[in-house]
């Protein structure tokens, strides 16, 4: 049964936070900024802000405003934004969020897709949107035993539409969000009219004879910056694909370690030369991190690298997911792959270079993103 929902966090939980924010033991530091993980500086005024300034109940108000639901997806709560448009010719949207993130990455594109009217677009363009949170993340229930990954994802996110009584949708998606929405194609392809990805894992294509034909120049030096950042960055895939609960114990206890370990990912992946602050505000990135802490779910949400890895689908075991594929590519995204080697995996369709932006589209660059869903999804309404 899908019953509405509203976030409301005990105030005890507010107090509790609090309390443990004010006992931080804080690290030494050697080196430049961020060059050995979070910055202690930045971190520390990040704590003193969300201590003396930071409001949750303001943004638990903001995430209010839009409509929320649980229902019973395959025996467990599903929680979901479903937020329909005024208008009669919207067609329904799935938008899957990654890690380290959550639904309130969608709070400012939310607006545009289902009321485009009011910023500059036409109504003939809205969408009724829906956000799940991922099961095990934010106020969705966590999997109670092994083996649920990103395809498992993917059938409970093909059961809720099919709850809500869409027959047919689009989807879209970026992190695990691009792989659990090509999962929802691959399962569901009578129902997936269209599939829209800013993050696409196209590797080397073995099977091509030569595969650096067709290649632009730009294409090869952004693959190499994303080589380069994949490098440096992914670390952390490696503890949360092994031994997610040994990190869990420390991140689900501490909240200052829960946001250094959420704020560095934000830092690096964001396109903001360094400058967090410039892209997105300290609420944001609180209450991106709060979700996390009030609903206890940082452990579960990083089993899902466990899982991911040690269950191994093959999301191309059948081939090329033949849906029509339409690719945002956001120049600070943490992987480039050219056009040509995409094309090995997806019909795609669209492809659009943007002049900034990264790894959290939605929330970086909502105007962009939004007017780049609307141009895609335009032909197949």
């Amino acid at each position: 049964m899908i019953e509405p929902f509203t976030i409301k966090v005990d105030d005890s939980i507010l107090t509790d936070l609090n309390y443990r924010l004010s006992q931080t033991r804080w690290p030494d530091q050697v080196g430049s900024p961020w060059h050995y993980g979070t910055d202690s500086r930045y971190l520390k005024s990040l704590v003193d802000y969300w201590q003396q300034d930071f409001s949750w109940r303001k943004q638990e108000a903001l995430l209010n405003q839009f409509d929320h639901f649980t229902a019973p997806v395959q025996g467990r709560k599903l929680h979901f934004i479903h937020q329909r448009s005024s208008h009669c010719r919207a067609i329904p949207l799935l938008m899957t969020h990654g890690w380290p993130g959550s639904i309130s990455e969608f709070i400012k594109i939310i607006p545009l897709l289902t009321q485009p009217e009011r910023f500059g677009g036409n109504s003939d363009d809205a969408f009724h949107v829906i956000c799940p949170s991922i099961a095990g993340y934010g106020f969705s229930a966590a999997p109670v035993s092994e083996g649920f990954d990103q395809k498992q994802a993917a059938l409970q996110h093909i059961e809720l539409m099919q709850l809500l009584g869409y027959e047919k949708y689009v989807v879209q998606g970026g992190d695990w969000g691009s792989a659990i929405s090509s999962w929802t194609a691959r399962l569901a392809p009578e129902a997936v009219l269209a599939l829209h990805l800013t993050l696409i894992f196209a590797p080397y294509p073995s099977t091509l004879e030569d595969a650096f034909a067709g290649v632009t120049d730009v294409e090869k030096k952004h693959l190499q910056t994303s080589r380069i950042r994949m490098k440096e960055g992914t670390g952390y895939q490696a503890i949360q694909s092994t031994k997610p609960q040994t990190l869990g114990f420390g991140l689900n206890d501490s909240p200052a370690g829960l946001a250094a370990w959420i704020t560095e990912k934000f830092q690096h992946w964001i396109d903001c030369d360094g400058d967090l602050e410039s892209v997105i505000t300290k609420d944001e990135l609180l209450t991106n991190i709060m979700i996390y802490w009030v609903s206890q779910s940082i452990t579960s949400s990083m089993r899902l690298y466990f899982e991911s890895s040690h269950m191994k689908s093959d999301l191309f075991a059948a081939g090329r997911i033949e849906t029509p594929t339409g690719h945002t590519v956001f120049p600070g995204e943490l992987y480039l792959p050219p056009r040509a080697w995409a094309e090995q995996l997806y019909n795609i369709q669209h492809w659009t270079e943007q002049p900034k932006g990264g790894h959290f589209a939605a929330l970086e660059q909502p105007e962009l993103l939004s007017e780049d869903l609307r141009l895609f999804f335009r032909r197949y309404r």
